[in-house]
């Protein structure tokens, strides 16, 4: 396993209930950080699938803590913009410095964009890329008062840098992403803040495994489209671990050259 040194650095963790943001979450902890870890901790009524509940988040708390970090859970909703304002507010007062944004939180819906309505669009749109922004935002504002650098890094994906059948509304956001990586990346840079994005192909979290389990076939097939089918290393999803080393290596020093950039974990799948 690499190794990088967070040591006395604190990392703010989206979506961090289970799946990948669990996996950043605790990964960072491995390497030394203390993590406020944030989740919304509520269902949605276009999700097919349950999102995080507090238990989870509590246990990845716990997980964190068990790695060697202190942990702060904070329930947050990031299509919220006073509940992300707060959260940041909290995490300096218990901890003094926030050094990393992992802009991680995110749902996954699929419908063909002739057949979707208006919340399921605003949802995901709302949580992927407003929330995205909204957390970049007041971290950011930190950066700029604290004057002494910070890492964003945000998960967009392969459908943000190709089209995906089924999830017109997702590929949108996950395109707005790359977009706002860029922007933030020029905005910020003299302020010693390196801004930039993965694109994972699929991932085996429980987003994934509840719309397959749900909706059946069509996510299936929305889902060759942009991950395991067409992956060139292997047909199958990737682990949370995988994603995770990414955001490692664009958090630390040894990426302090790299901004703006989207970082393809993807097995390939951009290759063909």
């Amino acid at each position: 396993m690499p190794s990088y040194d967070f040591d006395g650095q604190v990392a703010f963790v989206t979506g961090a209930g289970r799946g990948q943001g669990r996996s950043h979450a605790v990964t960072y902890a491995e390497h030394g950080a203390d993590v406020v870890v944030t989740d919304a901790c509520r269902d949605l009524e276009s999700a097919p699938y349950l999102l995080a509940s507090a238990e989870d988040l509590e246990e990845t708390a716990s997980q964190v803590e068990d790695a060697g970090g202190r942990a702060l859970p904070i329930q947050v909703d990031v299509r919220e913009e006073d509940q992300v304002e707060s959260a940041v507010e909290e995490a300096l007062d218990e901890f003094g410095r926030v050094d990393v944004l992992a802009n991680n939180a995110g749902i996954w819906t699929v419908t063909d964009l002739a057949e979707m309505d208006e919340r399921t669009w605003d949802e995901t749109v709302d949580t992927d890329l407003e929330g995205t922004w909204r957390c970049a935002k007041h971290v950011g504002k930190h950066f700029v008062d604290r004057g002494d650098g910070g890492k964003i890094v945000s998960t967009a994906s392969t459908a943000g840098l190709v089209g995906a059948r089924g999830s017109g509304h997702y590929t949108a956001a996950k395109h707005g992403i790359v977009g706002l990586t860029k922007t933030l990346a020029l905005e910020l840079a003299e302020y010693d803040v390196n801004v930039n994005c993965v694109a994972p192909t699929g991932v085996d979290t429980p987003m994934i495994d509840g719309t397959l389990e749900t909706v059946g076939e069509a996510a299936l097939n929305a889902v060759s489209d942009a991950s395991g089918s067409m992956n060139v290393i292997d047909d199958q999803l990737l682990e949370p671990r995988d994603v995770s080393e990414a955001y490692m290596w664009l958090s630390s020093d040894a990426a302090r050259y790299v901004t703006g950039v989207t970082l393809p974990v993807d097995a390939g799948m951009l290759a063909k």
